[in-house]
């Protein structure tokens, strides 16, 4: 077996390896190769092969630039040449000219390593779907079969004119002109088309309308095909900092064909949004480069849509995008970094319209609609979000949450609505966490604790039975390696949804403090195996594996909880700091938005203290409520009129340059809250006696004689 020869190097030095979108960090020997740097790290690479660079599953990509957040500069020398068995390999998967195989290059320097969805044990579940509910159809693609005449010498009319008023003729509509792009193949359509007996050609003619009115829109030609096309499509997509989700829809009818969904490429190049604003300040062409990625997996996307429902993506007639506004940008071609600094500038925050082609969409014909955003860091996600919640067509007060690394809130009623974000970064996804995952099968994501002996059950996605019932061992290494293409799969981890359910469940089962405090180890009874020293600190063990079956042990650490606290507090400060804008105390209901948020446990939520304190029954998800409304604004241009009217009308509150931020957001540090009463919540659950704040003192200083230093501490 050949490898990548090394240059001259220290081999007993150490390097630094990141590796995304996993985000774990640490250090090796200089020659290490990557899959034995990325099993010393439990980053989730794929190898079937023993290292002998056959299966070709272990394939990951260097990132080269400068990485401010990881304080590296990597350049194409931070691994090893290709050698013999790079050059040879000829494997199912081909080895594309950016990708190195994983076993066979050797770290040289600091490095940050991608590793694709194609080459994880576990591939990522997208779990977003669609549901628009009750819209009254609206297309703004229509379609018309019409006869084109055969052409005669003394005709004077261009062909564009002669469709034109065959659709005038036949269908009594008057259209404005064509769309250039339809221009091209006008004559190649028309002359495919099949002949009737007077000679004429029978074309379908595309017809795209634009105007905020029904009865007073324009219609122009988008494109012309041969024979009779019965079904005009579109596709929406909600481009997230994280996952890509597209819907291809009927327009006629509502009905939506296919959904897929994939990874976000550019978190190879950060994995939160700042973390690409600054990689487009430190790298000349990042900016080309982040386009370029988005850009070519939207085509992706789109592409196996259509694949999926039988369609080819030249029949796509409309597209709507929405995303948050530096996704947006990015995606547009914009220059992304006015949105990293104050006053977050936006290029436009009106609804934007191009054709397909501009944005290197395979979809010549289709007009690319990208809706209008709300502010700097509220984009048209939380747009699209806010047509398919309708909080603004109910006299309640409705509270709107979409958690995610960048948290969007909304809040209001018809009476008016108050927008703001909270930066509360990646742990609710997992990142930041020492035992963290994406929703992947074998990730624990639902959590319980006995209060008395503090022994934990959990479930993971890909099994439906608890850790404590018969048969869940064998359960989930069936039916997770179902879902993966590990043979030998287990509980691998935890994703969001878990950590907010185990966060919560300690502090119930009186684990944690309401400060955040993870108990010292008891000496002695059933208590004693769950709680563990971790240096000068507590960890929980949340899960072991049966004797023999391998796997990880899965810890919850002081720092777990830290990142956790921080997160939950950013998000609460923003929602307590848009109830004191618009004089509401509490919100009659409580709508939690997109993926994260569907399989939220609202009185976790609530134990956390995520949100406020509210009728449990009051809080539901809406799935992801902007993948929703971009389909409503895809299927009626009377929808995106309301939205853009809506959006016109939201009041922003920037909680970066709010003096009450930092004080609402110390106060949410506390589980549930430092101060807001639990009335409602107590109804539900039994809530441990809040510790005064003497108690609390006296805690943390025992706790430092025996941990790390204060300011690694909660």
């Amino acid at each position: 077996m050949s490898q990548g020869s090394l240059p001259p190097a220290d081999v007993a030095a150490t390097v630094k390896v990141v590796f995304t979108p996993a985000g774990r960090a640490g250090t090796v020997r200089a020659g290490t190769t990557v899959l034995d740097a990325a099993r010393e790290l439990g980053v989730d690479l794929d190898s079937v092969c023993g290292g002998r660079g056959i299966c070709g599953r272990c394939q990951v990509r260097p990132s080269v630039g400068s990485f401010p957040k990881w304080a590296i500069t990597a350049g194409p020398e931070a691994l090893s040449l290709r050698g013999a068995t790079e050059a040879a390999y000829d494997g199912r998967r081909p080895l594309g000219a950016e990708a190195r195989l994983g076993c066979q290059a050797r770290v040289c320097a600091d490095v940050v390593v991608d590793v694709p969805p194609d080459s994880q044990l576990h591939g990522p579940v997208v779990r977003k779907h669609v549901d628009v509910g009750d819209i009254a159809l609206d297309p703004l693609s229509t379609l018309h079969v019409v006869t084109v005449p055969p052409a005669t010498l003394d005709e004077r009319r261009g062909l564009a004119q002669v469709v034109i008023d065959c659709v005038a003729d036949e269908w009594d509509v008057r259209l404005a002109g064509v769309v250039p792009g339809a221009l091209a193949g006008l004559h190649a359509s028309v002359a495919a088309g099949p002949v009737d007996d007077a000679g004429g050609r029978l074309v379908t003619v595309a017809v795209r309308w634009s105007g905020p009115e029904l009865a007073k829109r324009t219609g122009t030609v988008a494109t012309v095909w041969p024979g009779v096309v019965t079904a005009a499509l579109g596709v929406a997509i909600d481009i997230g900092s994280t996952t890509i989700a597209g819907h291809l829809t009927d327009l006629h009818s509502g009905e939506v064909l296919a959904s897929a969904g994939r990874m976000n490429p550019q978190i190879r190049l950060g994995e939160d949004l700042m973390s690409r604003v600054s990689y487009v300040m430190m790298n000349p062409g990042g900016a080309r480069e982040l386009t370029a990625l988005v850009r070519e997996s939207l085509a992706t996307l789109i592409t196996e849509l259509c694949s999926d429902a039988g369609a080819e993506p030249d029949t796509v007639l409309e597209v709507v995008l929405v995303g948050n506004p530096i996704m947006m940008h990015i995606a547009l071609g914009i220059d992304p970094t006015p949105l990293g600094q104050a006053p977050f500038t936006l290029a436009t925050d009106a609804a934007v319209e191009l054709d397909g082609p501009a944005m290197d969409l395979p979809c010549p014909a289709a007009r690319v609609y990208v809706a209008p955003a709300i502010a700097g860091h509220v984009g048209a996600d939380t747009a699209a979000a806010v047509l398919a919640g309708g909080p603004h067509r109910d006299d309640r007060v409705t509270l709107l949450v979409d958690v995610g690394t960048n948290a969007e809130i909304v809040l209001g009623s018809s009476g008016g609505l108050w927008a703001a974000s909270s930066p509360t970064g990646p742990a609710f996804e997992g990142a930041q966490i020492s035992c963290g995952q994406r929703a992947t099968p074998g990730a624990i994501e639902r959590v319980r604790i006995d209060p008395v002996t503090w022994a934990p059950k959990v479930r993971v996605i890909g099994s439906d039975l608890w850790s404590d019932e018969p048969g869940f061992t064998e359960e989930i290494e069936r039916r997770v390696a179902a879902g993966s293409r590990s043979a030998a799969a287990g509980v691998t981890g935890i994703c969001g949804s878990g950590i907010i359910e185990v966060i919560a469940e300690m502090y119930l089962a009186g684990v944690l403090s309401s400060d955040g405090v993870i108990a010292a180890p008891p000496s002695e009874g059933p208590r004693a195996a769950r709680v563990i020293s971790d240096g000068r600190t507590s960890s929980f063990v949340l899960y072991e594996p049966p004797a023999g079956t391998g796997g990880p042990t899965i810890c919850i650490t002081q720092n777990d909880v830290r990142a956790i606290q921080l997160a939950k507090a950013a998000l609460r400060a923003g929602i307590d700091l848009l109830c004191e804008h618009a004089g509401i105390h509490a919100p009659d209901r409580v709508q939690l938005a997109g993926a994260f948020g569907a399989h939220i446990d609202p009185v976790r939520a609530m134990v956390l203290g995520l949100i406020g304190d509210c009728d449990p029954a009051a809080v539901r998800s809406v799935g992801n409520a902007a993948g929703t409304g971009a389909v409503r604004a895809l299927l009626s241009g009377t929808q995106r009129t309301e939205m853009e009217r809506v959006v016109s009308g939201i009041r922003k509150i920037e909680t970066a340059t709010e003096p009450r931020f930092q004080e609402l957001f110390v106060a949410a540090m506390a589980l549930p809250h430092a101060a807001a009463p639990t009335p409602q919540l107590a109804t539900v659950v039994s809530l441990p006696p809040r510790a005064s704040a003497t108690t609390s003192r006296q805690q943390q200083r025992g706790r430092r004689r025996a941990t790390p230093p204060a300011s690694e501490e909660p």
